[in-house]
């Protein structure tokens, strides 16, 4: 300890008081990630020993505090108790943060595995413990893998048991949730456009795309300067660029200089 730093030092304590962990399993997970402090985050949790940490009597308290009456599983009344202890709203989109963590194969449940399993990944075998890393899962949307982990995985999550395809109306709340955190400009346009010409459910691989063709838009004026119209793209979202076109929200490069035009 006289060898750190008092920054380092500092990172070692916060380390070890939101993990719970020894300062020699801080330290060896903040050295790891060259003393970043969410990496070593990144660290320490993606190593099987974390299940050493969780108390598997605690996981089943939790479980069954939160458990249907009726089922053995967790359910939409669960989810909201669930909530009003972490201190979070059912729709933030944190929560599906934690469904991915608990690789939760629809919404609005958990199974047992799921939840148990998610949170021994996570380090979490208490309602404190689970609050303190709210803010983390929830840092993870800034990461760029991740989200695209995280968007891919709300295809699934959130599609309704037995279909192929995403409902609309479910896709448009999906998409306004996921794209208020990357500030794409156009998702409101993209929802409207859907509506008035599509009005069907959603394909995955449309699902997919529409992150590619977003991805290096995400900008503050967004642009279609660089949109390859004979690209592989979802016949969706050629017809959007038309769209868009047409009604003059963006301007095509031949109409005017400034291609990135939004109205």
């Amino acid at each position: 300890m006289h060898k750190l730093t008092r920054g380092h030092r500092d990172k070692l304590h916060q380390f070890m008081a939101i993990t719970g962990t020894s300062e020699k399993v801080a330290h060896q997970a903040l050295k790891a990630s060259d003393w970043h402090l969410e990496g070593a985050f990144d660290v320490f949790y993606s190593q099987p020993q974390i299940k050493a940490f969780t108390d598997s009597r605690h996981l089943e308290e939790l479980y069954n505090r939160y458990k249907d009456s009726y089922v053995d599983m967790i359910l939409a009344d669960g989810i909201s108790l669930l909530c009003d202890d972490l201190q979070v709203d059912p729709q933030d989109i944190v929560m599906l943060v934690v469904s991915w963590h608990m690789k939760a194969n629809t919404m609005c449940e958990f199974s047992k595995q799921e939840f148990i399993g998610g949170l021994q990944a996570l380090g979490i075998d208490s309602l404190e413990r689970f609050r303190e890393r709210i803010p983390y899962m929830r840092s993870e949307l800034k990461d760029d893998q991740k989200f695209r982990e995280i968007y891919n995985f709300a295809f699934g999550w959130a599609k309704e048991k037995g279909q192929k395809s995403l409902a609309l109306d479910t896709a448009i709340g999906m998409w306004q949730l996921l794209f208020a955190e990357k500030q794409w400009l156009l998702v409101d346009h993209w929802c409207q456009f859907l509506q008035a010409r599509h009005n069907k459910a959603i394909s995955r691989d449309t699902w997919s795309q529409l992150l590619e063709f977003a991805r290096v838009r995400m900008t503050v004026e967004p642009t279609l300067s660089n949109y390859d119209a004979e690209g592989a793209w979802p016949y969706l979202i050629d017809e959007f660029v038309e769209y868009l076109n047409e009604n003059g929200i963006i301007q095509s490069s031949s109409q005017s200089n400034d291609s990135s035009q939004i109205r």
